[in-house]
């Protein structure tokens, strides 16, 4: 699925977040959104599924603009897992269920192997779970629902390399199958080997946009 962002600029306050942002997200690959703290990566994640709206300007799904479409089909089709995961359940078994209840047991201990977790970690509590592992649960949940766009808000920032990997597999398999993948990081060599498409922000702008052998922004060995 295709979005189109056509000027958009968000203002909270006296802030502005986003600054007359145009971009083409593609669809069937992974974009990734980079640039430095502050630049406004979670802002623009945030707008694709309607967490946020823009002050101005338009962002476009499919040839619709996201208004027009249901906002609980919307985030069905395109899921959310944020850097700062809210869980709502007491039991990661249920959790993984919140948008699916009828999801059999056997296939959400898959999901939680898929999201880098140990299928025996259904039978949790969620309360307790390390940020880096409720951020893993929360893919899970929304791999559940099957989504044709996944957006992903630094999900390695805080793991080992192991789960890292198991990260980067679910990101590589859904775009491998046609679906579309948006992922913030500040990781360069991560956005080189994930990315077909990469856009940096700055000060929220749009600084550059293509593909990560033409990023200037990539080049530099560590991102701020």
């Amino acid at each position: 699925m295709t979005f189109v962002l056509d000027a958009v600029s968000v203002r909270r306050g006296v802030a502005l977040l986003l600054d007359d942002v145009t971009a083409t997200i593609r669809a069937g690959e992974c974009t990734a959104v980079t640039g430095p703290s502050g630049a406004g990566k979670s802002t623009l994640l945030r707008l694709l599924n309607r967490m946020l709206e823009p002050t101005a300007g338009r962002v476009i799904l499919q040839g619709t603009p996201l208004p027009a479409l249901d906002v609980l089909d919307l985030r069905r089709r395109v899921g959310l897992v944020a850097q700062r995961p809210t869980l709502l359940t007491g039991q990661v078994l249920d959790e993984v269920r919140v948008g699916r209840p009828d999801v059999p047991p056997e296939e959400v201990r898959s999901l939680l192997a898929e999201a880098g977790l140990p299928r025996d970690f259904a039978d949790r509590a969620t309360a307790g779970l390390s940020g880096g592992e409720a951020q893993r649960v929360c893919l899970a949940r929304a791999l559940a629902l099957r989504p044709e766009v996944l957006l992903l808000d630094e999900p390695t920032s805080s793991l080992d390399p192991a789960s890292a990997e198991a990260i980067e597999r679910v990101v590589r398999d859904l775009s491998d199958a046609g679906g579309t993948v948006v992922l913030v990081s500040h990781d360069a060599a991560q956005a080189r080997r994930l990315a077909g498409d990469v856009i940096v922000l700055r000060a929220g702008r749009l600084e550059e946009h293509g593909p990560p052998q033409e990023i200037a922004y990539l080049q530099s060995s560590a991102l701020p």
